[in-house]
C-alpha cells in the first residue's frame, strides 16, 4: 500500500484521510495542517521523510515558473532542507500541464466560450500554464497577482506584461516570508474582500481557491469558477453567493478533492523515479493513466 501525506500551512480544519484504490493498488492519503506554525511544519516534514512514499507541501508554494526561469521561496526551501529521502512536491512541476489542458479541454468541448468571457486570474505566477492557456482564448484577461498578493491595486492585462513584472519582483518577494504574499493557518479561513470591481468584471474566476476565498465579495451571481482544491463548505459557500457553475482542475478521490501537490506526489510515488523530477510529458502521460477528468459541480 502506498502512503503519500500532504504536510500543509494552512488550517487544520482542512485535514482529512482516505483509502483509496489506485490502478489496483490501495493508497493513504492525508493532509496534515499545521494551522501557521512553521516549526511544526518542519517537524512533521522531518517525522515523515523515509517513512511515507511521497510528501506533498500544501499550503505553499516552493517554486513559481515564468518561461525559461524558475524562482524558490527561500522561506520554504529552508523549512523542507531537511528532506533528503522522501519525495517532497510542491504541485507545480504537474500545474503547467494539468492546468493548461483542463482550460483547452473546456474551451475544446465549448463548456465555457472563452472567448466570448472576461476572466480574472486570482494569480498567474503560481499557475502559469493556466495562465498562458486562458490568454490565447479569453476575450479578456486580468491578472490579480499584484492585487491579492502584495496589496497593489494594479490589475495587469497581459501575459508579457505578467511576465515581465514577475521577473522583476519574483527575485524580491521569494526572500519575504511566505506568509507576506499568501494567507497561512487560520487566515486561510477569514474572509477578506478587496479589489471587488474585478470579481464583478469577471464572467469567469480562475485560479488558486484560497485566494478567491479570501478576497471575493459576497456577490457572485452568475460566475463560473475554475480553481483547484474545495470541501463540501466551499461548495456551499458558492452557492450561497449565487456562484453558477464550479470546475475544479483535480480530481476526487474517495469523494473529495486533493490539491494538485497530493496528485503531483501520488504521480511521483507510483513513477518510481524517487527523486528524480518527471517532465511535462511524464506527467501528461501519467494523467492519462489515472483516468484524470475536470470535477464539474452546477450550482
Amino acid at each position: 500500500m502506498k502512503h503519500i501525506v500532504s504536510v500543509s500551512l494552512g488550517s487544520s480544519q482542512r485535514n482529512k484521510s482516505a483509502l483509496v484504490e489506485i490502478l489496483g493498488e490501495q493508497v493513504q492519503i492525508e493532509r496534515r495542517g499545521t494551522d501557521g506554525d512553521k516549526a511544526l511544519f518542519q517537524k512533521t516534514l522531518e517525522e515523515l521523510d523515509g517513512h511515507v512514499d511521497a510528501i506533498g507541501l500544501g499550503g505553499c508554494d516552493r517554486y513559481v515558473w515564468t518561461p525559461g526561469r524558475r524562482y524558490e521561496f527561500r522561506d520554504i526551501a529552508r523549512l523542507s532542507r531537511n528532506v533528503t529521502k522522501t519525495p517532497i512536491l510542491d504541485g507545480s512541476g504537474l500545474k503547467n500541464t494539468l492546468e493548461r489542458t483542463a482550460v483547452d479541454k473546456l474551451g475544446d468541448q465549448e463548456i465555457i466560450q472563452w472567448s466570448d468571457d472576461n476572466v480574472l486570474v486570482v494569480a498567474g505566477v503560481d499557475r502559469f500554464g493556466m495562465a498562458e492557456a486562458i490568454s490565447l482564448r479569453a476575450k479578456s484577461v486580468v491578472f490579480g497577482d499584484a492585487m491579492f498578493a502584495i496589496n497593489l491595486p494594479l490589475p495587469i492585462h497581459s501575459l508579457r506584461t505578467l511576465k515581465l513584472l514577475a521577473d522583476i519582483l519574483l527575485p524580491i518577494v521569494t526572500l519575504m516570508p511566505f506568509e507576506w504574499v499568501y494567507p497561512v493557518g487560520k487566515k486561510q479561513e477569514e474572509s477578506s474582500p478587496k479589489f471587488e470591481e474585478w470579481f464583478r468584471w469577471a464572467d469567469v474566476i480562475a485560479g488558486d481557491w484560497l485566494f478567491i476565498k479570501r478576497y471575493s465579495p459576497t456577490n457572485l451571481k452568475s460566475k463560473t469558477i475554475l480553481t483547484n482544491t474545495v470541501r463540501q463548505a466551499d461548495v456551499d459557500m458558492l452557492k450561497e453567493r449565487g456562484a453558477s457553475r464550479l470546475f475544479t482542475t483535480t480530481p476526487v478521490f474517495g469523494g473529495e478533492t486533493f490539491a494538485t501537490n497530493v496528485l503531483e506526489a501520488l504521480i511521483v510515488a507510483f513513477s518510481g523515479k524517487g527523486m528524480e523530477p518527471l517532465s511535462a510529458l511524464e506527467y501528461a502521460e501519467w494523467l492519462t493513466r489515472l483516468n484524470w477528468k475536470i470535477g464539474h459541480i452546477e450550482l
